[in-house]
């Protein structure tokens, strides 16, 4: 089942919360909320509020276990912009946007949580497999290798004639 909570309106740059929320996704809720913590960014702040609103929304809406919740999606909208004028030289003036995004973070708990543990026993069984396959690959080359070799000899000798 999903769960989500949005942050409407927050007054920060879309493109300063994405840095953040693309270090989450799919990791869970437990690592996200110690990656949030330590992470010295006003964004981590915004999305740590509407992180743990998620998980609220999960134990107390839909009876779900925190423990199984992995962040299926991350997603910061752009919001509407705030337009503000400044003095400038000469009596002129410039823009200055005030930008506002929207944070939007899907959890569910039908993703398998992927530890470090697991990850990195996944990678090592590809690698055996790969290794496994190129030794495999490799003995019916050597046999036509040499029938090549034997070939390209003779057409290297009648080239070396032709040019003489």
């Amino acid at each position: 089942m999903e769960v989500r909570s949005i942050y409407r309106y927050a007054r920060i740059s879309p493109f300063k919360v994405r840095e953040v929320t693309r270090e989450i996704q799919g990791l869970p809720v437990s690592a996200a909320l110690d990656v949030l913590a330590f992470t010295p960014k006003k964004a981590a702040l915004l999305i740590g509020k509407t992180l743990k609103s998620a998980v609220a929304n999960a134990e107390n809406n839909a009876n779900l276990k925190v423990d199984g919740l992995v962040v299926k999606e991350a997603v910061v909208g752009e919001g509407p912009t705030m337009k503000r004028m400044m003095a400038r030289a000469r009596g002129s003036g410039s823009k200055i946007l005030k930008r506002t995004s929207h944070i939007r973070i899907v959890l569910s708990d039908e993703i398998p949580i992927e530890t470090r543990e697991t990850k990195k026993a996944k990678r090592e069984q590809e690698k055996k497999q790969a290794t496994k396959k190129s030794k495999a690959d490799e003995t019916p080359e050597k046999t036509t290798t040499k029938s090549e070799q034997k070939g390209t000899k003779a057409k290297k000798s009648g080239k070396a004639k032709s040019k003489k």
